[in-house]
């Protein structure tokens, strides 16, 4: 959507005054604007052709505008894409080195929320294991071997497995030389039947042994690691009236209590890995609890296939260059701490 300069001024005053006093406004505030030099007269009518493109809302006959999710989109759209603002707020407080991931990030969790007024949250991070990086074979007995499997994100899994027959070290030699030559770099989807047909041919008579390595391999790719979520602020909801109803409040605050419904969350606004920030209004939160709400998201990457999100929830009115802003801050300092480590 295309606004020309008079219009796009006067939906940003709108929009600015609306997040700090959380009334609707009038024309006769809009026009108090020194950029402006509008008349009053001047300033309705523009306001209204803004109400006709869906971008403004008059809740009530005799009230001012307030801001319609299309125009906090458009808003947002516009600053993600105009603006990106030094990364300073925070960084003296961030640059605190923990010993602990954990209580880094419940660190970071409180940051968010004091520095935002608004309920923030943090995932611990999750390793992407799509791709296997390399396969260790040794002998423990006559009839035992240890198959020490390293995927993406350096994680590491064992497994034991039980053999009818033992193994001799020329041919552990083998198999290992076999198994890394045809899998290393290979993701799951990779595998397939023809590599796999191929692999148990070339290894003979231990066919069995390459079939039992590869559904470790399989495991160790697909299982999921359970995802510890960090929160605070929950409280800071309360300060604002549109979410403080008793209704609403309570499922946020359960929400964030329970924690499975912000991993849920996690799960279906992190489907790709990039680090970009994201912004949901309105209807389009990822949780149904969350739509009379604005989410911001952002990923982390730690290197090696280390990712976890961030989030910060308020209300529609949020103070999105601030939000935007202290996001950006936390993500580069997660990156030069573990840089430094």
């Amino acid at each position: 959507m295309q606004l020309d300069d008079r219009k796009w001024t006067i939906l940003k005053a709108i929009i600015k005054t609306y997040l700090e006093t959380g009334e609707p406004v009038g024309s006769r505030t809009i026009s108090k604007f020194a950029d402006l030099n509008l008349s009053s007269a001047t300033i309705r009518n523009e306001m209204s052709d803004l109400e006709e493109m869906g971008l403004i809302l008059q809740p009530h006959t005799s009230a001012g505008r307030i801001p319609s999710d299309a125009g906090y989109r458009l808003y947002v759209d516009y600053m993600l894409e105009e603006k990106d603002r030094e990364v300073t707020e925070m960084k003296e407080l961030v640059l605190q080195r923990q010993d602990k991931m954990e209580l880094l990030l419940k660190q970071m969790a409180k940051l968010l929320a004091a520095n935002t007024n608004y309920a923030a949250m943090i995932s611990g991070p999750q390793y992407h294991r799509t791709k296997l990086k390399f396969i260790q074979l040794s002998i423990v007995s006559e009839t035992q071997i240890l198959a020490v499997i390293v995927v993406e994100g350096n994680i590491v899994k064992n497994k034991m497995l039980n053999l009818e027959h033992g193994l001799d070290q020329k041919t552990i030699l083998e198999l290992n030389i076999l198994l890394n030559t045809a899998l290393n770099g290979l993701t799951l989807e990779e595998i397939n039947l023809g590599t796999i047909a191929k692999l148990k041919e070339q290894a003979g008579i231990h066919s069995e042994v390459v079939n039992r390595v590869l559904d470790a391999v399989a495991e160790s790719i697909q299982k999921e690691e359970e995802v510890e979520i960090y929160t605070s602020g929950a409280t800071n909801i309360f300060k604002y009236p549109e979410l403080s109803s008793s209704e609403k409040a309570s499922e946020l605050i359960s929400a964030f209590e329970e924690k499975k419904d912000l991993v849920g969350m996690i799960s279906q606004d992190g489907q790709t890995e990039e680090t970009g920030i994201q912004v949901y209004i309105g209807q389009e939160a990822p949780l149904a609890t969350m739509q009379d709400c604005s989410v911001v998201t952002a990923t982390y990457e730690l290197g090696e296939g280390m990712y976890g999100r961030i989030g910060v929830i308020g209300p529609k009115r949020m103070d999105y260059d601030k939000v935007v802003s202290t996001l950006r801050t936390l993500m580069a300092q997660l990156d030069q701490i573990f840089k430094k480590e």
